[in-house]
């Protein structure tokens, strides 16, 4: 178990007062305890309200939102939904960090792409054996039925016959209420 680029991530946020975790396929690696295949990025997700908390706490960095695909300069608005995704730059290393902003109440994650979805808010970000925080890999699926490529489809077989009986069940009932014809559904019984 290597995880380098997740635990220098982890030691430049360690005094960030805010809930963050990685996202995307480091998330799915970390559950499993092993690096299960190659990332050509590293993403985290923090809570939407945290933006600029985080815009502060990484101020030396240089931060571009994506809008339709299009990388354009984060001056200090606060970035509304539909964005969702910010790049981020360490010019003194060359470090680049995805961040993805998650919607949430006080009691709930919402899934920003159907806002009949949730999750209980305790429970979506778990910890490695290292301490290293990640999305719950269920939710982590879920943002992959949507296009789903063979690096999405190859993190679900790693993934699916070590989550729990209550996970599996949120996840196929999510992908019921947002994609009920996608092929994992077939794949959860």
């Amino acid at each position: 178990m290597s995880f380098e680029q997740c635990k220098y991530i982890n030691s430049v946020m360690s005094n960030f007062n805010k809930k963050w975790f990685f996202a995307g396929g480091w998330a799915i690696d970390l559950f499993l305890g092993i690096e299960t295949r190659d990332h050509h990025d590293l993403e985290i997700g923090i809570f939407r309200e945290d933006q600029m908390k985080l815009k502060e706490f990484l101020s030396p960095w240089e931060f571009k939102k994506v809008c339709k695909g299009e990388f354009t300069p984060w001056d200090n608005e606060y970035i509304k939904l539909p964005l969702h995704e910010i790049h981020a730059i360490n010019h003194a290393n060359n470090y680049e960090l995805e961040i993805l902003l998650n919607e949430s109440d006080a009691e709930n994650w919402k899934f920003r792409r159907d806002v009949r979805i949730s999750y209980p808010i305790q429970s979506v970000i778990r910890f490695s054996e290292t301490g290293l925080p990640y999305l719950a890999p269920e939710i982590v699926l879920l943002y992959k039925i949507k296009n789903t490529r063979e690096k999405d489809h190859k993190d679900f077989l790693s993934v699916k016959d070590f989550l729990k009986s209550k996970q599996k069940n949120w996840l196929r009932q999510a992908i019921k209420i947002h994609e009920p014809k996608h092929d994992w559904l077939k794949l959860l019984d």
